[in-house]
């Protein structure tokens, strides 16, 4: 685990975001994005990219360094008044290695510390692996099901 970073997103991010996202299977896209994409928009990546840290926060997890940095993993969230949604995707090959609990639980540190209350997530049900970070957070958890999305509520208090 010592070999993957996490980090900070940063402006100069944005090609290896684009480089992340194309080495996604079509599943893992599907599972973050509830369908079948091929591309970020330029609009989205400059969002991402050039998030404030407290109204918006996005974090990367890496490999490597230097021109040889890839990213791995990505979560963040975007407030909504006392909440904020949150979202990860972590690459196949490096899933099941605690990535989207270590992004989970700094975001949670960087929230507390701009006020934000709680955490709310619509998940796929089929997305068992991401329910299980969320349920084995440590943060209580409440959740309700609408035909095949889950809504999660996680409380940072």
């Amino acid at each position: 685990m010592s070999d993957i970073a996490i980090r900070a997103v940063r402006p100069d991010d944005k090609e290896r975001i684009v480089k992340a996202f194309r080495a996604l299977d079509r599943r893992s896209v599907y599972l973050r994005f509830f369908s079948y994409r091929r591309d970020l928009g330029e609009a989205e990546l400059r969002r991402i990219t050039e998030c404030d840290g407290v109204s918006e926060a996005v974090l990367v997890a890496t490999v490597g360094s230097g021109d040889e940095e890839t990213i791995v993993g990505l979560g963040g969230y975007v407030r909504s008044g006392a909440a904020a949604d949150i979202a990860f995707v972590v690459e196949e090959d490096f899933q099941r290695r605690g990535i989207a609990s270590r992004l989970l639980q700094q975001l949670a540190h960087i929230a507390r510390a701009n006020g934000i209350t709680r955490f709310e997530a619509d998940v796929l049900a089929e997305n068992t692996p991401m329910l299980t970070v969320l349920r084995r957070s440590g943060l209580p958890m409440s959740a309700s099901q609408g035909g095949s999305i889950v809504h999660a509520t996680l409380s940072l208090a």
